[in-house]
Parts: C-alpha cells; structure tokens; sequence
C-alpha cells in the first residue's frame, strides 16, 4: 500500500528506523509511535519506499 502523503512516507520511515533499531522507539512521536506498534516491517517498507513526487504534504481522512 503507497504512502497517500508526504508525511505518512515521512513517518513510516521514522516507524522503520526504530524497528530495525536504529532510532530509539522513545524518540518517536505521533503516528510513527503507533505505526512502529501496529505495522510489520515489511509493511513499512512499503509505505516508506513510496515515491515523494507529486504526494500533497498532509492528506485529511
């Protein structure tokens, strides 16, 4: 499933990085916090691999 914005993309990166145990899970916030929690890797990957161009910043649910 693709990123539908910048800041998902962003924030699922920030997710992947503390699961792979490069960042601490503390330094989180927000919805990397809950991604890192409810996501797989693999499923991260996914959403953080999701090409930029052309994404609006924010999308509002």
């Amino acid at each position: 499933m693709p990123a539908k914005s910048k800041a998902q993309q962003k924030a699922a990166g920030a997710a992947l990085s503390a699961k792979r145990g490069d960042t601490e899970k503390s330094e989180l916030q927000g919805p990397s916090r809950q991604m890192a929690d409810s996501m797989t890797e693999k499923e991260l990957e996914e959403l953080a691999s999701t090409k930029r161009k052309g994404k609006p910043e924010h999308v509002d649910d």
